[in-house]
């Protein structure tokens, strides 16, 4: 990045255009406000700023121009995709990419097997192999 450029925060997510996802399971959090851009939705999450919980997407309506954090993103079990003009949905990258960027130490994606169906070796191990 160049001097004095600021990093777009939306670049951590993925965006998925006229889709909202809606909680099955009423643990799932969700917090709501009005914010005038995706870019402020985006820092917050990314900041985790004035979240009781770790933010993994947010949904942004671009009617009322309402942010909704939420502590859960597309591949969350007891969660439900649903179609809706009004919202854009941003999910972290952290959380849907199925590939290990560098070493993987930020990896938090669902993958556990190889593409040949082998579970994957623990980060941890050094059985069967050396890292």
């Amino acid at each position: 990045e160049g001097k004095g450029k600021k990093r777009n925060p939306l670049h951590d997510f993925r965006k998925t255009g006229e889709l909202m996802l809606i909680k099955v399971n009423k643990t799932l959090e969700v917090k709501t406000k009005l914010l005038n851009t995706t870019e402020q939705c985006a820092k917050r999450c990314s900041r985790n700023k004035g979240l009781s919980f770790p933010c993994k997407a947010f949904a942004y309506d671009r009617v009322t121009k309402r942010c909704h954090w939420l502590s859960f993103n597309s591949l969350t079990n007891g969660v439900r995709k649903k179609q809706d003009h009004a919202f854009d949905l941003y999910e972290k990258k952290d959380y849907v990419r199925n590939c290990i960027i560098g070493k993987g130490a930020d990896y938090k994606g669902t993958i556990s097997v190889t593409k040949s169906g082998i579970q994957c070796q623990a980060w941890n191990s050094m059985i069967p192999h050396e890292h």
